[in-house]
C-alpha cells in the first residue's frame, strides 16, 4: 500500500440542524436510542450528496485503479463511500466509527452538565481524557485512539493498492495522531479553531514503514 486517502463523509443532516433538531434540551430520546438514531438512520442532506459526487470525481483523479475502500458502520459514511466509489467493494469496520458518546449522545452542554456533573471538568477541559457515561461511551483518547491505532497497525499488511477511508471527525483526529506522530491535544486544540471540513480528503503516502503528510483536499460545495 503506497496511499492513504482519509476521508471524512459528506455533510449530514445532523451537520446541517446540529442546533435547531437533534440537540434539543431536554433530549427527547434515551441514551441507546439517541446513538442509535446517530448510527443507523442519519444520512446525508442534498448537500452532502452533491459533495459526494465531487469527491466521486476528486478521488478518480487522485486514487490508482481499484483502491481498497474502507468506511465506518454508520449511515452517513456508507452513504458517502457508496456515492463516491461506486461499484467498488468496500470493508465496513468498527474501527473507523465516530466517538461513541454513550448516554451523552445528542445532549446539549447545558444538559449533559446538568445530568453528569462529575464530568463536566473533563469535558469542558480536557476533551480528549472525557470519558462518556453510560455503555459504550468511549474517550478520545482511549478508545478512539485505540482503534485509530489498531485501523493503521492493519494497513502495514495490507495489499500494494491505494487505500480510501471514510471516517468521521473524531476519528479523523484519532487517525491523525497516528498517522502523523503528533500529541492528540495538539489536534484538539487545533480542532477548535476549524474542524476537518465534510468530505475533506486527507493525503498521505507510506514510505519507509511510516506515513508522510501529502495535503488535503476541500470540496468547493
Amino acid at each position: 500500500m503506497t496511499m492513504l486517502f482519509l476521508v471524512r463523509h459528506a455533510e449530514s443532516i445532523e451537520n446541517a440542524t446540529k442546533y435547531t433538531g437533534f440537540y434539543e434540551d431536554p433530549r427527547p430520546w434515551t441514551g441507546p436510542a439517541a446513538h442509535a438514531l446517530s448510527r443507523d438512520v442519519v444520512g446525508l442532506t442534498p448537500r452532502g450528496f452533491l459533495q459526494s459526487l465531487w469527491l466521486r470525481q476528486t478521488l478518480a483523479d487522485v486514487t490508482g485503479p481499484d483502491p481498497e475502500v474502507h468506511a465506518s458502520q454508520y449511515r452517513r459514511a456508507l452513504d458517502t463511500a457508496v456515492l463516491a466509489l461506486p461499484g467498488l467493494p468496500y470493508e465496513v469496520t468498527a474501527l473507523l466509527n465516530e466517538q461513541h458518546y454513550g448516554a451523552a449522545t445528542y445532549m446539549t452542554k447545558h444538559e449533559l452538565y446538568a445530568t453528569y456533573p462529575e464530568g463536566a471538568e473533563d469535558r469542558q477541559n480536557r476533551k480528549h481524557l472525557w470519558m462518556p457515561p453510560g455503555d459504550g461511551g468511549e474517550s478520545l483518547a482511549g478508545g478512539v485512539l485505540r482503534r485509530a491505532t489498531a485501523f493503521v497497525g492493519g494497513l502495514h499488511t495490507a495489499s500494494a493498492a491505494d487505500v480510501v477511508a471514510v471516517t468521521h471527525h473524531t476519528a479523523i483526529l484519532a487517525l491523525r495522531a497516528v498517522l502523523e506522530r503528533r500529541p492528540v491535544t495538539e489536534l484538539v486544540d487545533e480542532a477548535r479553531v476549524r474542524k476537518t471540513p465534510n468530505a475533506a480528503v486527507l493525503i498521505y503516502e507510506q514510505t519507509g514503514g511510516l506515513f508522510q503528510a501529502r495535503g488535503t483536499i476541500q470540496p468547493d460545495c
